[in-house]
């Protein structure tokens, strides 16, 4: 079949078209941000991966002020944030829980976002209403005892 016949069946093709493409735009972020504002944890995701068990993990992370992801390690996954809206710390640490880098995420900043590499403890500490896009690889697996790093003060 020729391009311009098959274009030519496309459109007279009576079966109903899905939509393709997710659309991130104020409509999506504000809906997900009035989520996390009910929250308990003060956030909420955003998936668009369609199962936990999907290599690859993309989602909104939507954040109000006064919520902390704990201090956590992924062993085998390397993550990335990228700042959309707002102003996100992120901070590596050492196995003591020292501080080895923090980094402010903002547009006004102009650091959009970080990479963490594989088996890095980091945390994210939400400064101003914020949405992150992030990536990781799947599938998704619950944090073990030694996941997430307890800092005694």
């Amino acid at each position: 079949m020729s391009f311009i016949k098959y274009i030519a069946y496309e459109m007279k093709s009576p079966r109903k078209r899905e939509k393709s493409m997710k659309i991130i735009d104020d409509t999506l972020l504000t809906q997900v941000a009035d989520e996390a504002k009910k929250s308990p944890r003060l956030r909420m995701n955003y998936n668009f991966h369609q199962s936990l068990d999907e290599k690859c993990h993309r989602f909104l992370n939507c954040l109000e002020p006064g919520t902390f992801i704990p201090v956590h390690h992924h062993p085998t996954k390397a993550e990335t944030f990228v700042i959309l809206k707002g102003k996100v710390k992120v901070s590596t640490y050492n196995d003591d829980g020292e501080v080895l880098e923090s980094c402010v995420i903002s547009h006004d900043s102009g650091t959009y976002g970080v990479d963490i590499p594989k088996n890095v403890w980091h945390g994210l500490e939400c400064l101003e209403p914020s949405v992150l896009l992030e990536c990781k690889e799947g599938p998704f697996v619950e944090h073990e005892v030694d996941g997430i790093l307890e800092i005694i003060k």
